[in-house]
């Protein structure tokens, strides 16, 4: 048997090991030092290298979510600013409604912002607590930036302006009358 360690030897003095418990630690120990136990580290290095990977792509997940957030702040803010710079002054008597949400809002404008609105130079754009007119190069800008501050966009391609009934032929009969654009409720 190998020579027990001084641990083991207070242990075994104070009776809270048996000496048979002492000399099989001895002897792992003996073989651990000469290479024919299997190396017990290994497998914790193992383990913490797992461990350790995990975190790396746990924090690399977090990273990329807050870069997103910053992004899309960024963004927020810059479609702001554009906002600011290239709104069209409005006014006028004539209501012009239109829903944002689930909501029908109201903007005064006079009858050429009306008709710039109808063919889709001029875009409404939620501008803080209200609504704003802007060009359509700034409004398609801000698309890129906020896609959720665009109100109403009837330029915007591949939206179509006329209601599907459902039915072909019903749609291709009303193809052929004119809706007036002027038409005020």
């Amino acid at each position: 048997m190998a020579k027990p360690n001084a641990l083991q030897e207070q242990l075994l003095k104070a009776g809270l090991a048996k000496k048979a418990q002492a000399s099989a630690a001895a002897r792992e120990q003996a073989k651990a030092r000469q290479g024919k136990a299997p190396d017990a580290s290994a497998e914790i290095q193992r383990e913490a290298e797992r461990v350790r990977l995990e975190k790396v792509e746990r924090d690399r997940a977090i990273a990329a979510e807050r870069n997103a957030q910053l992004r899309a702040t960024e963004g927020r803010a810059q479609a702001r600013q554009i906002v600011q710079a290239h709104a069209v002054p409005h006014a006028g008597e004539s209501e012009y409604r239109f829903t944002h949400g689930e909501v029908i809002r109201t903007l005064l404008i006079d009858a050429k912002l009306r008709k710039a609105l109808s063919a889709g130079a001029l875009v409404i754009v939620a501008a803080g607590e209200g609504y704003a007119l802007l060009p359509r190069a700034a409004a398609e800008k801000v698309r890129e930036r906020a896609p959720e501050l665009i109100a109403v966009d009837h330029g915007q391609a591949g939206e179509s302006t006329v209601a599907s009934t459902g039915n072909a032929e019903d749609d291709a009969y009303y193809a052929q009358f004119q809706i007036p654009d002027d038409l005020l409720w």
